[in-house]
């Protein structure tokens, strides 16, 4: 993977995966992996989605299941369009992908991770509990979160800049194309400032803030708290998903950081690490909340109770079990549902019962000179 550096250019990295791996192994191992990671993740966020857009159309949508669906299509770009990126560079040891995904991808991928990492930041300020409704008004006001998410993407989407700028083709051997990013000398002060200030900004604060408010918000709901059970709850799973993010993705930036700023190349083992780490944290965040967030939870067994209800495999005249309340209402009308199918048919049950009531009320008897003759 060595490749000579220019003497005009301070920094020389590659981009978009590290090529010109040495062994068969890495070539054949990484793409599995990153495929694999790829499509569990993606199955995971996709239903994540899929349960939050059921609750806001039933009218039980809230502030932070808005940011968290927001959060889970950032995870699901990062997975679709940005790992299978790496898993072709690994393959191919190359690049074969054009100039523009080589100036762009950079640059798209930090841009979804911060946005993510803005935006679990941003929950901090968002309602956990849902807003009683009225009849001319909403569920909730999403005004703040459309204008806070916009706000984000437009500042995640500028600070990366210098990944598109700096990012080239440059040749290597007769045939083969390699995708690097060189900083010009020129360059070299003013960058070296931006690489400090822009992880600290973007990741370092607010993760800071981020695990630190829930820390904080956690234990006030479990001490002071009217309900602190459902409100801890989801100060738990908002500080699990944070915590996740910012461990998972500490390697991934202190590799980045180490390289820009000029000091001796990372060892190559750590560098793809940092980047499996990254894809990982994506799909990470749904098993999170489908494990501990119960509202999650509940429309993930609603979901698979539809899907087995609408399987060819049934029979047409089975009826399938409510899906709405929580799980021991399910429960309860399931079993009731048995119940009803376990009941005998009204006219045999008349039938029978007619046959055990032998019991001649005294005005209605039509003989009744025979009771008198066995009284006597």
């Amino acid at each position: 993977m060595n490749i000579d550096q220019p003497k005009n250019v301070s920094f020389l990295d590659f981009v978009g995966g590290v090529q010109l791996l040495p062994g068969e192994d890495i070539q054949t191992a990484l793409p599995v992996i990153l495929i694999g990671i790829c499509v569990s993740g993606a199955v995971g966020n996709v239903l994540v989605l899929l349960i939050f857009l059921r609750d806001f159309r039933n009218g039980r949508g809230s502030e932070v299941k808005a940011l968290l669906a927001s959060v889970a299509s950032t995870d699901l770009m990062i997975l679709l369009l940005c790992a299978p990126v790496r898993a072709v560079t690994y393959y191919k040891q190359t690049w074969t992908l054009g100039s523009f995904v080589c100036n762009t991808t950079e640059w798209f991928q930090h841009s979804c991770v911060v946005a993510k990492t803005l935006i679990l930041a941003a929950t901090s300020r968002a309602k956990h509990n849902l807003v009683p409704s009225t009849a001319k008004g909403p569920l909730f006001s999403p005004t703040w979160i459309h204008g806070a998410i916009a706000f984000i993407w437009i500042v995640s989407m500028m600070l990366p800049v210098p990944q598109i700028l700096f990012a080239s083709l440059q040749p290597h051997g007769r045939d083969a194309v390699i995708c690097v990013s060189e900083m010009p000398v020129c360059a070299s002060d003013f960058m070296n400032l931006f690489y400090k200030i822009y992880p600290t900004a973007t990741f370092v604060l607010p993760m800071i803030f981020s695990v630190s408010y829930y820390t904080k918000a956690l234990h006030a709901a479990v001490n002071h708290a009217p309900s602190p059970q459902q409100q801890s709850k989801v100060t738990l799973v908002l500080l699990c998903v944070s915590g996740a993010n910012a461990l998972m993705l500490l390697p991934e930036w202190g590799t980045f950081t180490w390289i820009r700023l000029g000091y001796n190349k990372p060892p190559l083992g750590l560098v793809i690490f940092a980047q499996v780490l990254l894809y990982a944290c994506s799909s990470l965040s749904p098993v999170i909340l489908m494990t501990m967030y119960d509202d999650v939870r509940q429309g993930l067994i609603a979901i698979w109770f539809i899907a087995t209800c609408r399987s060819p495999k049934h029979v047409t005249g089975n009826k399938c079990p409510k899906t709405e309340g929580n799980g021991a209402e399910v429960g309860a009308n399931a079993n009731a549902n048995s119940q009803e199918q376990e009941k005998t048919f009204p006219d045999v049950e008349h039938f029978w019962t007619g046959r055990r009531n032998t019991h001649v009320e005294e005005e209605q008897d039509p003989v009744p000179w025979e009771r008198e003759e066995k009284m006597l």
